[in-house]
């Protein structure tokens, strides 16, 4: 049976109708002669030629009806009540028919005849068609994963319905907090407790649990999903209401749980007098465009309708990849807004004067830097010149040409940081600050948050992959924490921030509680349906290994310098009032690090850092690659000894040579020129 069902379902369509034809005729030729032999208890009928004309006077013509109807353009598969509507009015216009021949043919065919045809031919025609069905169901339930529905509501009930239509998962019961609809049946499940999910998976043999409750809070979100983590099968949820009738996704479209239900945060409603200040029909450049804060921002900017989007960044992809997904939005969403990509970096200070003066931009958002800790620690040179004197360039590029906001895009790494990285972003707050004091047409602000969930480098990506895998998952340290956000709350709050400040604020973003890596890691590792390893479960699935803090690395970050901070008017971004240099004493040190920079000296850079007001206490050796390698050349351990016949070079001291570069310019007669 199985393999003709098969059969069938992979003919063409027209083959399918044409055998559809010929079991109608077979089925309504059969029920016509059954209700005329089960009338008359007798055989004869089937000897009567008028019986027969009859029935070939009616037949051709019920089966066009059939057409009209649409009965054929139905899938069996698929047959619903207007299926079985189609049917009803067929049989009935075949009853009428049938009169008629019988009119022509003297039959003399009685109301009885006529009403038992009409019941067998609805039930031979219409049975076939859902036995049909039914043996398709019961074909495809074998191969589908058997799934229990958290949340019985509207929601669960269209996740239901939608998936017993598809192929790949079949609902088996539901499960709702809602003690009123504990018994009742919904799709034709019953709803069950909650509690009694353990027992339903082992009875059902269903493989996942999955969540309709779109609606809900993250905080509910969080505390279901904590009383799941137990449940020996993966947890994944439904779409979001928003996806759904955005057409991003589909109802049936199952996804894993998202790490945000996991932090529990909630986000609040943005305040949409801030989010237009500084954007709404305003020229608007965003510096490291293609990264993963910058492209969120570009397209929360964009949906704001600023009068022209200027896009900056130094990777060609990136770039070209944010525009296009940016023209893609602004066409489908019509916004009248002009979107401009500019390849190069932010050090090129001419390039960004002229594309400033030339588009007359307004408000600037900076989010070009380097921002992983481990490859800054390696590459010291890149990170100074990238994330130091980046921002004064773009800074100084801004004043030049009348920029009115100018807002830096920081990270909690800044405070009392361990790596360079940390230590070149508190810097360029430092240069903000002096410039917001210096000088007052353009204003400065900062905004100073942690991690952001799915950005380059994130450890979730990671960790799904290595439960991918089969383990194991990498923590560098058990006790390291984090705080996290996504990346479109932060967006959004930078944007909010940005227009809250009134020169040289360091705004801070509540960034929650600190989340534990290794909890997280073993959470996520739960919710896939596996068990962790250790020495208390060493039958589990996957182990979690701790490779130790890498170069720069601290066990915990924070947000705030000192303890002065400030509430603001959004609940959820706070001022910090903290501690700054003049210009003129930032200059020398400035001076200082660009001649070190250039002349290739980590040691001087270090020393520097040091000395500078960032507090900043490395817990480790220098790490930069080229100069431990040069270190190791100058010290013996590797000797390269030249190809030519000349006498040989001496030894280098361990100051590595680097390219002539443009000495630092002093910036007093252009903080003079921005005050007048």
């Amino acid at each position: 049976m199985g393999r003709l069902l098969s059969w069938a379902l992979h003919l063409h369509r027209r083959e399918k109708r044409l055998i559809q034809l010929l079991v109608d005729t077979l089925l309504l030729s059969g029920s016509f002669m059954l209700a005329l032999v089960l009338k008359e208890d007798s055989l004869l009928p089937l000897t009567d030629l008028r019986a027969w004309s009859a029935l070939w006077l009616a037949l051709p013509a019920t089966l066009f009806v059939f057409i009209r109807l649409g009965l054929y353009r139905a899938v069996i598969r698929y047959v619903s009540l207007r299926a079985l509507q189609a049917m009803v009015l067929g049989v009935c216009a075949s009853i009428a028919l049938l009169v008629v021949a019988d009119q022509v043919t003297e039959l003399s065919l009685s109301m009885s005849h006529l009403i038992i045809y009409g019941l067998l031919a609805m039930t031979t025609v219409g049975g076939v068609r859902f036995v049909m069905r039914s043996l398709y169901r019961r074909q495809q339930i074998r191969d589908k994963t058997r799934v229990v529905i958290y949340g019985a509501g509207a929601a669960g009930s269209q996740l239901a319905n939608a998936l017993q239509q598809g192929s790949e998962y079949l609902p088996v019961a539901f499960v709702d907090d809602w003690r009123g609809m504990h018994g009742t049946f919904v799709e034709g499940l019953r709803v069950h407790c909650p509690d009694e999910l353990p027992r339903l998976i082992n009875r059902y043999g269903a493989e996942r649990v999955l969540l309709a409750i779109p609606s809900a809070s993250r905080c509910r979100r969080r505390d279901i999903i904590e009383t799941l983590a137990s449940l020996s099968v993966p947890i994944q949820t439904m779409p979001g209401t928003e996806d759904v009738a955005s057409g991003r996704a589909r109802i049936q479209d199952i996804r894993d749980v998202a790490v945000e239900d996991l932090l529990g945060r909630d986000p609040v409603p943005p305040r949409q007098e801030l989010l237009d200040a500084n954007i709404r029909d305003k020229v608007v450049m965003v510096t490291g465009a293609g990264g993963s804060i910058g492209s969120e921002l570009c397209r929360q900017i964009l949906r704001l309708r600023p009068r022209c989007l200027l896009l900056v960044d130094s990777c060609e992809y990136s770039l070209y990849a944010i525009e296009s997904e940016l023209e893609q939005i602004a066409q489908q969403q019509a916004l009248p807004v002009l979107i401009e990509p500019l390849l190069g970096s932010v050090q090129q200070r001419q390039r960004l004067e002229r594309a400033m003066r030339t588009f007359g931009v307004q408000t600037l958002y900076h989010a070009a830097a380097y921002k992983h800790v481990p490859m800054v620690e390696c590459n010291v040179l890149e990170g100074i010149s990238n994330n130091v004197f980046g921002t004064l360039e773009t800074a100084r590029a801004a004043m030049a040409t009348g920029v009115e906001t100018f807002v830096l895009v920081s990270t909690d790494k800044a405070v009392r940081p361990t790596n360079v990285m940390g230590t070149t972003k508190r810097l360029a707050e430092l240069i903000c600050q002096a410039f917001a004091q210096a000088q007052h047409q353009t204003r400065f602000c900062m905004v100073r948050f942690g991690n952001v969930l799915g950005s380059s480098g994130s450890v979730i990506p990671r960790f799904r992959q290595q439960i991918a895998e089969g383990g194991p998952i990498t923590v560098t340290h058990e006790a390291i924490t984090r705080y996290f956000m996504t990346i479109p709350e932060a967006a959004s709050l930078v944007i909010q921030a940005g227009a809250m400040g009134k020169g040289g604020d360091v705004f801070v973003l509540d960034m929650g509680k600190p989340i534990k890596i290794a909890d997280l890691a073993r959470a996520m590792i739960r919710l896939s349906g596996l068990e962790v390893r250790d020495e208390s479960h060493p039958e589990g699935d996957i182990e979690i290994h701790y490779t130790g803090l890498r170069p720069g690395e601290k066990l915990y970050e924070e947000l705030l310098v000192g303890d002065n901070v400030s509430l603001t008017q959004h609940p959820k971004i706070l001022t910090a009032n903290e501690t700054c240099l003049e210009w003129s004493s930032l200059e020398k040190l400035l001076c200082r690090l660009e001649e070190a920079t250039e002349a290739g000296d980590v040691s001087d850079i270090r020393n520097l850092l040091l000395n500078a007001p960032t507090a900043y206490h490395p817990e480790g050796p220098i790490a930069d690659l080229i100069w431990c390698q040069q270190c190791k050349t100058t010290t013996g351990t590797l000797i390269l000894q030249p190809h030519n016949d000349k006498e040989p070079e001496p030894e280098p001291d361990c100051q590595p040579t680097a390219p002539a570069r443009t000495p630092l310019l002093s910036t007093s007669a252009l903080l003079k020129g921005s005050n007048n």
